[in-house]
């Protein structure tokens, strides 16, 4: 018995062999649309072929938020910027284009505990992955304990080489938990690799003078401090804690609340 292909079977098995998903899912609608406006050739061809595009682009910033390992409700649009100095504003707009990523700049974000540094790194990884640039999140200490398997392994220039593949890095907190000498040494090795080859962007609550604490050595300290601010941009947040003046912020609500009803009650014994 002979098997019958209709014109819409063949193409959409040309669109699977060629890995075409936004025109599978998007021709019929167009044929409709070319059909009852008179679109051109051209008009239609633009119009398949953008959809396509913006498909792939869409699927493309999934695939990578999910390799970023980011936080992802920590997103640009739902930081305060009020919040920030100017310069902060200024520092933060010229990073989004992400071109400080093709200079292999660093960005380092200093600040005290809940002045938003983490957040504010990790908006910025996304925009730079919805600029299709490869972004990967880390906390400190998860990495370098990454870092000490790798070595006990010995595949620490695996990893290394791994990790040479992401345009940026982000090391969230470091500092924040102390580290022993065997783990400062994985830590600088990746500082060192990463030198002129690849960004880092980095939060700390320690300024540079207390560096000495996670290094352990004044010329380890010296040598790693060298390495990431020979080529960076450097954001300093003295700002209050956001999570400290929301929490006032509520308790402030709550008191004025709990006035206001004291106030009613007393009115209303007054009125009986």
């Amino acid at each position: 018995m002979e098997v019958v292909i209709n014109s819409k079977q063949i193409l959409e098995r040309y669109l699977f062999d060629l890995h075409l998903p936004g025109n599978r899912g998007y021709y019929e609608e167009l044929i409709r649309l070319a059909t009852k406006e008179s679109l051109s050739y051209e008009s239609f061809l633009l119009g398949l072929l953008e959809r396509e595009s913006e498909e792939r682009y869409k699927n493309r910033v999934c695939r990578l938020l999910r390799e970023s390992k980011l936080p992802v409700e920590k997103k640009l649009e739902n930081f305060v910027l009020k919040r920030l100095p100017t310069k902060v504003c200024q520092q933060l707009k010229a990073l989004v284009d992400g071109s400080f990523l093709d200079r292999k700049e660093n960005v380092l974000v200093f600040g005290n505990p809940g002045s938003g540094k983490t957040h504010l790194l990790c908006a910025l990884g996304q925009e730079l992955v919805r600029k299709n640039r490869r972004v990967l999140f880390t906390t400190c200490s998860q990495l370098v304990q990454e870092l000490l398997l790798a070595k006990r392994d010995l595949k620490l220039p695996r990893r290394l080489k791994r990790l040479s593949k992401f345009e940026a890095i982000i090391i969230d907190d470091i500092g924040y938990v102390q580290q022993n000498r065997e783990e400062m040494e994985v830590l600088f090795t990746l500082i060192s690799e990463r030198y002129e080859r690849g960004s880092l962007l980095i939060s700390s609550n320690l300024p540079f003078s207390k560096w000495e604490s996670i290094f352990k050595s004044p010329m380890v300290t010296a040598a790693a401090i060298d390495r990431l601010v020979h080529h960076s941009v450097v954001i300093e947040l003295n700002l209050e804690s956001y999570r400290m003046a929301q929490a006032l912020k509520g308790k402030h609500s709550l008191n004025k609340e709990i006035m206001t009803r004291k106030q009613e009650n007393k009115e209303v014994k007054n009125g009986s």
